[in-house]
């Protein structure tokens, strides 16, 4: 995984107590000398073709849903868990189209058979291609890593990039230098966030997206055409509408979270399912926000990389004997007072390429409670056909009486 190292070093200080601090952040291995290194040039996704794993029938990437539908009418395959491998369906499938080329698709996919206790004239068979076959399983595996390694170093490149041009997408204000200029000023000025620039890839495309829309009179958020800009632009003003729609899909490609999350959620899964450790609970049970999450993660990184347990602080010779013993005292979901780890220290990274830190958020309640104030809440006007009544009994009157009082008082 490529990530820019920081100019930053960590010098290692000597406490009273013996402890140590925090080291020069170490990096996990690069991905070995066997992996694929043949450079790659990202595409701009409507440019790319889906091809049929059987003929030559192809759409745009976009039309992904009709491929689908074509292989199963038309070639009776069904291929699982498609969200999994979205992003980088092109080249899963230009994998299997040669596969299928070599070797019957019978060899690698599980049939199933319909209307089995039917007449044999009637009976179809259906063919599923899923990561229950080791090869398709390490397939999806390396294609999300090196999609990972893509995105990691395309966002470097534009958080370096010093070149940046662009008009604003709602003035003629100019921007220049950094992307993150652009993006602060629709923020700041317009108050349209697409979310921080660190967060976001591919920004000229997103910007291009973003601007096709609103050229064609199309509303980012309700996605609904209006007749000109000014009805356009009064209606995403008084609406609150100057934000981009969540829940269309078309966006996710320009956010690195989502790259991040298919192979986290496999990470999460490892973590639970193998060592017993489940942070997502840790989270939960102690109410962690999230910078505590990040001081967590890394100070477990950190006491597993010196040989002490997380959990009693113990000092071991190996780290092979220190997990043993983790294990058999059952302390793989023990940590010490927060004390000892909600400390300024941990803020920085053990590992400065931990993409775990990356997929850490808030806790829920952060979220319920957001979507709660952002409910639309009615509001009822005061009955005012009877002005000298409402004078009387407004509740502005009880305040001046009071005040008046006060006043008295204090002579």
């Amino acid at each position: 995984m490529h990530v820019s190292k920081p100019s930053f070093r960590f010098v290692l200080n000597d406490y009273p107590s013996g402890r140590d601090s925090i080291l020069e952040p170490l990096s996990f291995p690069e991905l070995g000398a066997g992996s694929p290194s043949t450079p790659i040039v990202v595409q701009h996704p409507s440019d790319e073709l889906l091809v049929c794993l059987f003929c030559s029938e192809s759409v745009p990437l976009l039309q992904k849903d009709t491929l689908l539908r074509h292989l199963l009418l038309e070639h009776k395959l069904v291929i699982a868990d498609i969200k999994l491998i979205a992003i980088h369906f092109v080249r899963y499938l230009v994998y299997w189209k040669g596969r299928f080329l070599e070797q019957p698709v019978t060899d690698f996919c599980s049939v199933i058979k319909t209307n089995s206790t039917g007449p044999v004239e009637k009976q179809e068979d259906y063919f599923l291609l899923c990561d229950v076959l080791p090869e398709d399983r390490i397939l999806r595996e390396r294609l999300q890593q090196k999609r990972l390694e893509e995105v990691l170093e395309q966002q470097q490149k534009e958080r370096d990039d010093c070149y940046f041009h662009r008009l604003c997408l709602f003035c003629s204000e100019e921007c220049t230098g950094n992307r993150a200029c652009l993006l602060n000023h629709m923020a700041r000025e317009h108050s349209f966030s697409i979310g921080l620039p660190d967060n976001i890839v591919y920004c000229n495309e997103f910007l291009d997206t973003l601007q096709y829309k609103l050229d064609n009179l199309q509303c980012l958020y309700c996605e609904k055409i209006f007749r000109d800009k000014s009805t356009l632009k009064d209606h995403m003003r008084k609406k609150a509408h100057r934000r981009i729609n969540a829940n269309n899909h078309e966006y996710d490609r320009f956010y690195v979270i989502n790259y991040l999350s298919e192979t986290m959620d496999q990470i999460y899964t490892h973590m639970k399912d193998s060592h017993g450790f489940d942070l997502h609970n840790l989270k939960m049970e102690l109410n962690l926000n999230f910078y505590q999450q990040v001081k967590l993660v890394n100070f477990i990184r950190r006491q597993i990389h010196q040989s002490h347990c997380y959990g009693c602080q113990k000092k071991f010779d190996s780290r092979a004997d220190m997990m043993d013993h983790i294990i058999s005292e059952g302390h793989v979901m023990k940590l010490p007072e927060m004390s000892t780890w909600d400390q300024p220290q941990y803020y920085f990274p053990t590992y400065e390429n931990d993409a775990l830190l990356c997929t850490l958020s808030d806790s829920n309640d952060d979220e319920d409670n957001e979507a709660c104030c952002n409910e639309d809440i009615p509001v009822i006007a005061e009955d005012i056909s009877d002005l000298r009544v409402l004078k009387q009994n407004s509740v502005l009157n009880q305040l001046l009486k009071n005040r008046g009082r006060f006043r008295k008082d204090d002579a």
